[in-house]
């Protein structure tokens, strides 16, 4: 099975220059943005085999990356 890492600018091809202005100029997107990485990186060891996680915390992590993901497509929109 491949694995994905389901990073923002794979996940909103659409808005890659909107992703790159809004990290530079909103800290509150800034901070969306790297905990949407960083749990999102943690996910796809977890998937792939290279770090121990059992299914709930596996599970939790992925409905708090679509929070964050839900949270950053509306600021996208604005």
């Amino acid at each position: 099975m491949t694995h994905i890492t389901h990073d923002l600018h794979h996940e909103f091809p659409a808005h890659a220059d909107a992703l790159h202005r809004l990290k530079m100029t909103d800290p509150h997107f800034k901070r969306l943005s790297h905990e949407y990485d960083e749990i999102n990186q943690s996910i796809y060891k977890a998937e792939a085999g290279l770090a121990a996680m059992d299914d709930l915390a596996l599970e939790t992590l992925k409905k708090k990356r679509l929070s964050l993901k839900d949270e950053i497509a509306t600021l996208l929109k604005d």
